[in-house]
Order: C-alpha cells, then structure tokens, then sequence
C-alpha cells in the first residue's frame, strides 16, 4: 500500500471511527442513564416506551385530580384520599400538594420543605394555561400541574403536581461529562493509534536508511537495505540497496584497477628493465674495448639491436592495448568472407621465420563444399588476433613436429573459429588467466618465450568488440585450443 493511500485512508479513518466510536458511546450512556431512570420510576420499560408511560400515568393521575375538584373538592381534605393520589405519583417520581386558602392541608414527604411551600404560585396562576399547566420552575422541583377550584365552603384551593427534576439535571451533567471525556479518548486514541500506524510505516524504513547511509558513510558497502513494503519508501530503499551494490562493485573494480595498476608499473618496469640493462652493458662493452674483434663487435651490435626490437614491440603492444583498453581505438568493420580471409592469413603466417626456424606446421582445414561465411570484421584487427594466437603457440611449442591447425564451424548465428596446437598446454591454475593484461603462466617472465603478456589480452579486447567471445582449453603435454566468435551476417564481397 502507497504512503498516499495510506494518509487518505487513515484520514478517513480519523473522520469515521471516531464518530462510530462516538455513537457506541453515545449508545452505552442512553442505556446507562434509562438503566438509573428505571430506579427511580416504576415503569414497564420492557414492552412500552417509559417516557410515554410516564406521560400518560401522570396525564391520568392528573385527570382525576382535576375530576375530584370539580365533583367532590372537600374529599381531597380527607388525608386518606389525598395519600392514595400520592402512591399513585410515586412510581413516576411525583409528589402532591393540597392548598387551601393560604395552608397546606397535604403534602408529600419528599416535597414537605419551607423554602418550597413558600414559592408555590399563588391562587388563579393556572388561569394561564387553560388546561391546568402552570409548567413552572419550582426550585429542584418542577411543577407539572396546578389545578385551582373553591371547596364548598367557597374558600380557594389548589391542587399541585411536582415532579422532582434535581436527577435529571444530576443524571444530564453526569453523562454529558462522560459523553464529552468519551468522546475526547475517542478523539485521542484513534489519531494516536493511526498517526502511530501510519508514522511507523514511514519512521522505520527511513531509520533504516538513515543507518545505512550511515555504514555507508563509514565504508561499509556490505550493509544490506532490505524494502520493507511495496511503496514509495520501499521503492526508494531498493534504489538505495542498487546503488550500494553498484558503488560496492564501483569500489571493487576500483580496487582491482589500482591492483591490476601496481602490477601493470611493476611488469612494465620488469620488461623494460631486462633489455635496457642488457644494452647497457654491450655499449658499454663496446665503450671498453672488450669487443675487440670485428666477430665481437658484429655480435655485441646485433643483441643490441635485438633488444631495441623488443622494447619497441613491448611499447608497440602497450600501446595498442592502451588504446584499446580506453576504447580509443577506431575499428572499421566491413563484410568479410571469413574462409577466404583464414586462407590468406594461413599463407601468410607460413612465411614466418619462428614457423621455419622450430619446424611447425601451420595449416587451414577448410570445410569441404561449404559456402562462403559471412561476417563483419575489422580486417586488420582481425588479422592481429590470429598472429597474436599463432605467435603465442609458436613460442610454447615444445614437440619437434608441431603443427598449428585453425578451423571454423558455423553455430547458429555464430561463427566459431579455433586455433589449435600441439604444444606444452597450459597449467589448469593458470588457465583462467592467460587473457589478463600482463599474465605470463611462466612465472620467470622470460622474453624468450614469454613475450610481452599482452598479445592474448589484446586478442580478447579486438573480439569483444567484434561482439564475440574468446575462451581457452587446455591439456598439459597435449595442446592448447583457443576459439573465439564472430557473428555472421548476410553481406557480399570482400
């Protein structure tokens, strides 16, 4: 769920909630306050509404109060008469009072207090309303009804309904305090439980970001950040946790790139070193007289010039991989007849003096009756990764009848060619290694054999930006096997 729907939601929430809650409330204080009105009236509250009954006992008891002082108004003298009116009032909460001229011939216990006798309404107060309803405020008290009439001695009466409305004013302010703090706690816990919800959602995942950012800070790019939810935080966690892998990886190649840096000084250091000091000491052989003879002499030149070819080769090659290592080199691509193109390169490199000094055989096996393969290629590059694969078979060759075999076989939209020998073989440890830059399996790094460490590193740059592939098999005293690929394509002509 998204952070927007969520704050929509819970704002929905804060509206509805509250005034559910509100009315569950408002529901329980109902029933708790008729609970407390059914003690104080004697009512059928099961099967008939309890205000209604209220109203309509006191409306019956009332006209048969107003019956007595029209037919019979002396009766209500009689105590007896004006108790059993008084028993009637009770279950409803009411009282009765009896007034002739100025004193109270009877009143009811709970209403028998001075302060209220001396407030009741004087004699004709009734006359306001028509029907006996005087309705007024009477202390706590509530004067219902007032009936006025004359006994028969023609003195003025009154007859006085109360109903006593101290609870009432008691129960209201009880429970609309407890409806106000009811509905305050409502308000209080369902904004706190859901800004809590919602907060938590947010807080957390923005906590744990804050400490990764922190490892981070510290240089620690192995603290994981694992998304929590499926939303805009989450979202943003597992972009957070993309780039720590890829400054992680950044770092790591970083690294690697200063180490493959040392090395790369160190071997350059190495490989210029061993010729210059070579030249060194024959010039200054020469600039001592040791090369006293015109044999000497022709000789000492010779190694010289020998070591001068192989710093301008290493320089050469460092050069060309730089280039190629910055993607600085510019390739010309065009349609190439591949097996026409391995043909000539195998008629040329037979010429080579190292094939005629130890003997290898180098040969094509070209497919019987095949078509042409098309594929685009940089010739010259091209040409320099098939030197580079035959001189390095060359220089490890160690059978007196060595032979170079290169092949090509079509792999769907591939083209795979090989280039096999029958040489020395390549150790198994070594094996995942032969294309890094500088990488010589012979550990003494003797030019001799080992030339610069850069012809199968610049192989697999030239193939890889061909859109190839180049790999290695191997077995010590048996040979070694290199293929790469090429893609094929429909072109014609060379």
């Amino acid at each position: 769920m998204s952070i927007k729907v969520r704050l929509v939601l819970s704002y929905f929430l804060m509206l509805i909630v509250p005034v559910l809650l509100a009315g569950v409330a408002f529901l329980i204080i109902v029933a708790a306050f008729f609970g407390d009105v059914r003690t104080l009236y004697d009512v059928d509250t099961e099967s008939h509404n309890p205000i209604k009954e209220v109203i309509e006992k006191e409306a019956a008891i009332s006209a048969e109060l107003k019956l007595k002082t029209t037919e019979n108004p002396d009766s209500l003298l009689n105590p007896s008469i004006a108790a059993q009116f008084e028993e009637r009032l009770k279950p409803i909460n009411m009282g009765l009072i009896v007034r002739k001229q100025e004193s109270v011939v009877y009143v009811s216990e709970k209403l028998n207090k001075p302060g209220l006798l001396r407030n009741l309404p004087p004699y004709g107060a009734a006359d306001t309303d028509h029907n006996g309803h005087a309705m007024k405020d009477w202390g706590p008290w509530f004067l219902s009804r007032q009936y006025d009439f004359r006994f028969k001695d023609g003195s003025p009466g009154s007859v006085f309904v109360a109903t006593d409305m101290n609870f009432i004013g008691k129960f209201a302010r009880t429970y609309t305090s407890a409806f106000f703090i009811s509905l305050l706690v409502i308000l209080v816990l369902t904004n706190g439980l859901l800004t809590y919800w919602v907060s938590r959602s947010v807080i957390r995942p923005l906590r744990q970001l804050q400490r990764a950012a922190g490892e981070i800070r510290e240089g620690n790019l192995d603290f994981e950040v694992k998304p929590q939810a499926k939303d805009e935080i989450g979202e943003l966690a597992a972009s957070f946790e993309q780039m720590r892998r890829r400054l992680k990886q950044s770092v790591d190649v970083q690294l690697r790139y200063e180490e493959n840096r040392k090395e790369l000084i160190s071997n350059i250091s190495h490989d210029l070193k061993t010729p210059v000091t070579a030249i060194k000491g024959y010039v200054e052989g020469i600039m001592d007289g040791v090369s006293n003879s015109p044999d000497k002499l022709d000789k000492y030149l010779k190694t010289i010039y020998a070591k001068a070819v192989q710093m301008d080769h290493l320089i050469d090659e460092l050069f060309l991989f730089s280039k190629l290592d910055l993607k600085k080199l510019p390739f010309h691509f065009e349609p190439v007849n591949l097996n026409a193109f391995l043909q000539d390169c195998t008629l040329d490199m037979q010429l080579h003096a190292d094939i005629e000094k130890k003997g290898v055989t180098l040969r094509f096996d070209a497919p019987e009756a095949q078509a042409p393969v098309w594929v685009t290629a940089d010739r010259e590059k091209l040409k320099r990764v098939l030197v580079n694969l035959i001189g390095n078979a060359i220089k490890y060759m160690d059978k007196e009848a060595g032979l170079i075999v290169l092949r090509m076989r079509p792999d769907g939209d591939r083209v795979i060619v090989e280039v096999r020998d029958n040489g020395q073989g390549i150790p198994p440890e070594a094996l995942p290694h032969i294309f890094d830059r500088f990488y010589r399996a012979d550990p003494s790094r003797n030019s001799s054999t080992g030339g610069s460490g850069l012809g199968l590193a610049i192989a697999k740059h030239i193939i890889e930006e061909h859109g190839g592939t180049i790999q290695a098999k191997s077995k010590l005293g048996e040979g070694t096997s290199i293929f790469f690929t090429l893609h094929q394509t429909t072109g014609r002509g060379e």
